[in-house]
């Protein structure tokens, strides 16, 4: 796929930064709708969507440093490269800044997070469209008649049948925020929308971890972000009890 999507002069737009843009600004819009609709302070709201964006770019570039280490070593630039992000450090970098804003501001981090996940959800979907057009987050080889090729990827092997990774995580992250904004119709205890998202992103995510063929770092026998899966899955069904 191509990523260099428009250059003029010195400028290139590059898909993966379009498609992640284009998420932030239909899920803040979609958060604010939500928001005002339930009687959240806007201005809070705003200014915790600020805050977990910037530390969630922030923490998804530092755990894909930790998992690129010796890349980065050889190559220090990458670090400010516009690519090279791991989904999961945003989530958990996020998710602490956002608790530590609510502890100050004496607010309940559970109401805001169960407001915001079918946002995340959606932001995520844009994303992994993304990395389809970046090829990066590609798939194992296939046969399969659903197969896509790269021919001119700088990640992704070019001219060989690779499993779309990228596009079914777009799907299932797009079936989550639906999900989600489903379940959020009636009225639930506090932290059982937030949990009920954790637990479909990780499923999901651990079952995808099978098909892609970029190396993301392992622990024992298993990817980084599926051992991650397993720790957000148990901390979500942990706190969905813990609240019944």
């Amino acid at each position: 796929m191509y990523d260099d999507i428009l250059t003029i002069g010195p400028i290139t737009l590059h898909g993966y930064g379009l498609m992640i843009a284009i998420g932030i600004i239909f899920a803040l819009l979609m958060l604010d709708k939500r928001a005002r609709a339930r009687k959240f302070d806007p201005n809070i709201v705003y200014r915790l969507s600020m805050i977990s964006l910037l530390t969630g770019f922030v923490g998804a570039k530092l755990l894909y440093c930790i998992i690129e280490f010796k890349a980065i070593i050889d190559n220090p630039w990458q670090v400010f490269s516009g690519s090279g992000f791991v989904v999961y450090g945003g989530i958990i970098s996020g998710m602490l800044a956002a608790i530590i804003y609510c502890k100050l501001q004496q607010l309940s981090f559970f109401s805001y997070f169960d407001l915001a996940v079918p946002s995340i959800a959606f932001a995520q979907g844009f994303g992994r469209i993304g990395c389809f057009l970046a090829g990066c987050c590609y798939g194992r080889e296939t046969n399969s008649s659903l197969g896509i090729v790269f021919r001119h990827s700088s990640i992704a092997p070019n001219g060989v049948k690779l499993i779309p990774t990228q596009l079914l995580s777009s799907a299932g992250d797009f079936v989550i925020a639906a999900i989600l904004l489903l379940y959020a119709r009636k009225e639930r205890k506090q932290g059982h929308i937030g949990a009920l998202y954790l637990i479909l992103y990780s499923i999901g995510r651990f079952v995808i971890e099978f098909f892609r063929n970029d190396f993301r770092g392992y622990i024992g026998g298993l990817s980084t972000s599926q051992f991650l899966s397993l720790y957000c899955f148990g901390l979500s069904n942990l706190n969905a009890l813990h609240r019944y």
